[in-house]
């Protein structure tokens, strides 16, 4: 365990009015500052670690009642950051934890850095880097299934088939390593490298790969995707938004034109947050607003991860609509076809031939026919037609990714050079690579800097 000789505090709970606001305090002098700051006529004495207090906490300069709180002492190494961890349950509200905060500092602490108290729960081996920026995925997680890929991250479920790989790499070196040894020896003949191990290398860069497969998925259910809504006028955009909502949030009109601006709504698919964008009708028009409105259809088409295309099936197709059609060939699709309620007047043929590929949906944004087939539609497309994986270890951190791609890089390096025959030494060099760069994924070999920005994107007092 790393010590710290200095003890930080920080406010836990968001900034606001709330019933509870909780300071926490960690270091050696933790346990001082509870003595110095809290009264109680019940507890006296020796405080039991991992116990909730009735008291108050004091000033000691002017002796009077700052607050009735709660507090817990937790000694280590029993808490979150290993060390002596002090927390005061005090009212919330703007004032309340501010002056107990002030108070602590006062008596012993210093404010804390964004994300210290995890950077000293890894410092002191709480937990390995990746379970610490789970922590981060947990408190963002917008979904349940973000957060419950967060939770399996925070429980080391990485960590677990991280480490099956780093031990067999291992093993993979020290084979290597022996038969170095051995010809430093002089002793003929040699007995050279075990032929099984670029069998042992591929499997291991097999289960990276499969490691590296889930990333797409796992980013998708960590930051959602971007879905913009497009079609010529009065096709029912603004009507599908609404009903995929639930709510009345655009104004519908038979009026062509009436959508100017953007809107931006959320919604939850299966665990994916889509921000779904209603944009104005593509058509052409010598108005200058509306044609503005147009230009900021193409903009958002454009970094959209995916598109709706809305086509009245009522009316023959038009020249707008496989105008919207040939703008987004390359794009991933969703293509649904509106007022199934009503004669069809567009055939499945007809949209085959304008977009091989890419299913029609006939739906109703009016009567809400074939609204949960689109939502479907849409999850299935965001996961390239798949269901999404059966496995509870998904990537979802970028910078696991890329150590990941770097560490088959490296062994798949140190395969060829063995597979041609080359010195056992210089594949022993790639494989020590492969596992630096797996080291930076749990923390293991990951530099000061990078550490520090890792935890400077945590909030203050976690």
């Amino acid at each position: 365990m790393l010590a710290h000789d200095d003890t930080i505090a920080a406010i836990a709970t968001p900034p606001g009015v709330g019933g509870i606001g909780i300071v926490r305090v960690s270091g050696p002098n933790a346990g001082d500052i509870c003595r110095a700051l809290f009264k109680s006529p019940v507890a006296k004495g020796f405080l039991q670690s991992h116990h909730l207090y009735h008291g108050d906490i004091i000033s000691p300069e002017t002796g009077r009642v700052i607050d009735e709180v709660l507090i817990a002492l937790m000694r280590g190494p029993h808490s979150y950051t290993g060390e002596d961890v002090l927390e005061i349950h005090c009212h919330g509200g703007h004032l309340i934890p501010l002056v107990v905060l002030n108070e602590v500092i006062k008596a012993g602490g210093r404010p804390a850095q964004p994300g210290e108290f995890t950077k000293r729960a890894y410092l002191n081996g709480r937990m390995d880097l990746s379970q610490a920026e789970a922590v981060m995925e947990l408190i963002a997680a917008r979904t349940d299934r973000g957060r419950a890929l967060a939770i399996f991250g925070l429980k080391g479920k990485l960590s677990e088939q991280l480490q099956s790989i780093r031990s067999d790499l291992i093993g993979i070196l020290s084979s290597l390593e022996s038969t170095i040894d051995f010809n430093e020896e002089d002793i003929s003949p040699s007995p050279g490298p075990d032929r099984t191990l670029p069998d042992d290398m591929d499997d291991i860069i097999t289960r990276i790969t499969s490691l590296l497969a889930t990333y797409r998925e796992g980013k998708l259910f960590r930051d959602g995707l971007t879905a913009v809504i497009t079609g010529r006028p009065n096709v029912g955009k603004s009507s599908l938004l609404n009903i995929l909502l639930g709510e009345r949030r655009a104004i519908v009109t038979p009026i062509p034109g009436t959508t100017r601006d953007f809107i931006e709504e959320t919604i939850n698919i299966k665990g994916i947050l889509v921000t779904l964008t209603d944009t104005a009708g593509v058509r052409k028009s010598g108005e200058a607003i509306e044609q503005e409105g147009i230009a900021f259809v193409w903009e958002k088409v454009l970094a959209a991860d995916m598109v709706i295309i809305l086509i009245d099936g009522s009316v023959p197709l038009t020249e707008e609509d496989v105008e919207v059609i040939d703008r987004n060939r390359g794009k991933r699709v969703v293509l649904a076809v509106n007022k199934s309620d009503l004669p069809h007047r567009v055939t499945g043929a007809q949209l085959d031939e304008l977009i091989p590929g890419v299913k029609p949906l006939w739906i109703s944004a009016k009567y809400g026919d074939g609204i949960d087939e689109l939502k479907e539609r849409i999850y299935t497309t965001a996961l390239d037609g798949g269901e999404g994986s059966a496995t509870d270890v998904i990537l979802t951190n970028l910078r696991h990714k890329n150590a990941l791609e770097k560490t088959a890089a490296s062994l798949a390096t140190a395969h060829a050079s063995l597979s041609s025959g080359d010195s056992p030494e210089l594949a022993a060099f790639d494989v020590k690579e492969a596992l630096d760069h797996l080291g930076d994924i749990v923390g293991g070999t990951t530099a000061e800097d990078v550490l520090d920005r890792i935890f400077s994107t945590f909030c203050v007092g976690k």
